[in-house]
């Protein structure tokens, strides 16, 4: 019985895994390509005043979903009158946000003293009400593991956002173009999910699921706010004290360096809450399983990392054009955040489904206070965005390696070496590139071809070592995805 659990939760896993995967990895291509586009007809300048918009539009949408999506998923005993409840909960939520958001941007353009910011963020507004509308139904879609029908529909509005996003940019639209993308996702995504759930609008509704959400979810939402400033703090501060030209620099090697990073996370993490939520109390289950995910991370993280090092220039003249070269050291420096950021993305997800979020709160808290002195002190005392970049990633290690901690020692009550251990032919791995791809540095010029060899030695090195070091059977992998891409 056991066994065939066991069973039905690895099919559950790879099957989410695999259409995440096929949703996420096209949409590389096509985020890839309207990035390409954009930043030949959109100054970095442009780029920087949107980047302000988008990080302080994410802090009000903390207050959106509230840790609420989270606990949808966790808690087994919420019925579908409870789930119209949260439905009907997030409408006045949406609109009182979104209003709140349209009302701030006089005061948010003020600040920073530009006055393209308050329409701007009057716009997005609109993303926002939207986006607070989907929480339920997204929750709900995702704890059925209809992963097939969300990664179907994930790619749909990044073709069509990108398309949408590129024609208003030629037409001249200049930093508007940037707000397409995101406005028409989030209605059209409503739109789609309202035709697969059964949610009704009651003005007056029942508030003991909220309140039974609200007290799973408390401490989501505390490490939500910390974690929004640790993440988005940097950001912040370069927008405010150094100029909006070299925001767009900052920002837009931030994004290059996260996207790849995102894509593969998040093709993991969303599969990870609902299914290790059905075994939350079997810690040893979860320690176990968890320890893979993180071998199979550091094996992709870890050459990544140096690939992006060593190919920066090339990458940001052939994507962004020559115009965008002042963003090659700061990129750099950010790739070496890779691992530990692939990493610690999925860490969320086990805290969650352990029922541990007090743990993330605290984990959170630490790396608030080390980020934020981080940047204070990179900023006031060498005043430039490669100080920036460097208290990030310095900061981003250390939070890898206590969450690591606490995990293991503290929440699994297990020795965490195992989880160190299964770092260290890829942390080798990476050392061994570092040496190749400094030697095709000093002789090869062209941006094109370089990327191309140093791309291709990175992944031919990195499987003959998993190969021979025996960490995974790469023929094995190989007619498994075959098998299933027939099917």
């Amino acid at each position: 019985m056991l066994t065939t659990i066991m069973t039905s939760v690895k099919k559950e896993i790879i099957n989410g895994v695999f259409w995440n995967a096929v949703a996420k990895y096209s949409g590389i291509i096509v985020q890839l390509g309207v990035t390409a586009i954009l930043a030949r007809l959109i100054t970095p300048e442009e780029f920087g005043v949107v980047a302000i918009a988008t990080v302080l539009i994410t802090f009000f949408s903390i207050f959106s979903d509230m840790g609420l999506g989270s606990a949808i998923i966790q808690r087994q005993d919420l019925t579908n009158k409870n789930y119209s409840s949260l439905y009907s909960f997030s409408i006045y939520l949406s609109v009182l946000l979104g209003l709140l958001f349209f009302i701030a941007s006089y005061p948010i353009a003020s600040y920073y003293k530009n006055d393209e910011l308050e329409l701007i963020c009057q716009l997005l507004s609109l993303n926002l009400l939207f986006s607070t509308l989907n929480l339920v139904p997204n929750a709900l879609i995702s704890k059925a593991r209809r992963f097939k029908f969300i990664a179907k529909r994930t790619l749909f509005f990044q073709i069509i956002g990108g398309i949408a996003s590129s024609i208003a940019a030629l037409c001249g639209m200049g930093c508007y173009a940037l707000l397409f993308a995101p406005i028409i996702s989030s209605i059209g995504v409503y739109i789609i999910n309202m035709n697969q759930c059964s949610l009704k609008f009651n003005i007056v509704f029942d508030w003991s699921p909220i309140k039974k959400t609200f007290s799973y979810s408390f401490f989501l939402l505390i490490f939500n706010v910390f974690n929004y400033f640790t993440r988005n703090l940097d950001k912040l501060i370069i927008g405010k004290y150094f100029s909006m030209n070299e925001l767009g620099y900052y920002d837009k090697s931030y994004r290059l360096m996260m996207l790849p990073l995102q894509q593969i996370t998040s093709v993991i993490s969303p599969v990870l809450h609902p299914v290790f939520a059905e075994f939350q109390n079997d810690y040893k289950r979860l320690a176990h399983d968890y320890q893979k995910i993180v071998k199979f991370l550091a094996c992709i993280s870890f050459p990544m990392g140096v690939f992006f090092y060593f190919g920066a220039d090339n990458m940001i003249y052939i994507l962004y054009g020559p115009n965008w070269m002042k963003a090659v050291p700061c990129f750099e420096i950010l790739a070496l955040s890779v691992p530990m950021q692939m990493i610690i993305s999925t860490t969320g997800g086990i805290y969650a489904a352990s029922g541990k979020t007090n743990w993330l709160f605290y984990a959170g808290c630490f790396h608030s206070v080390i980020t934020i002195i981080g940047f204070f002190l990179a900023a006031h005392y060498w005043n430039t965005i490669e100080a920036v970049a460097w208290a990030f990633v310095i900061t981003m290690n250390i939070h890898t390696f206590i969450s690591l901690f606490i995990i293991y020692k503290i929440i699994f009550k297990e020795s965490y070496w195992p989880v160190i251990k299964v770092m260290l032919v890829p942390g080798g791995t990476a050392c061994i590139l570092i040496i190749v791809l400094f030697g095709i540095d000093l002789i090869m010029h062209n941006h094109f071809f370089s990327l191309i060899i140093q791309g291709g030695i990175c992944v031919i090195i990195t499987l003959v070592i998993i190969q021979f070091t025996h960490l995974y059977n790469l023929k094995e992998f190989y007619f498994k995805i075959l098998s299933k891409i027939k099917h």
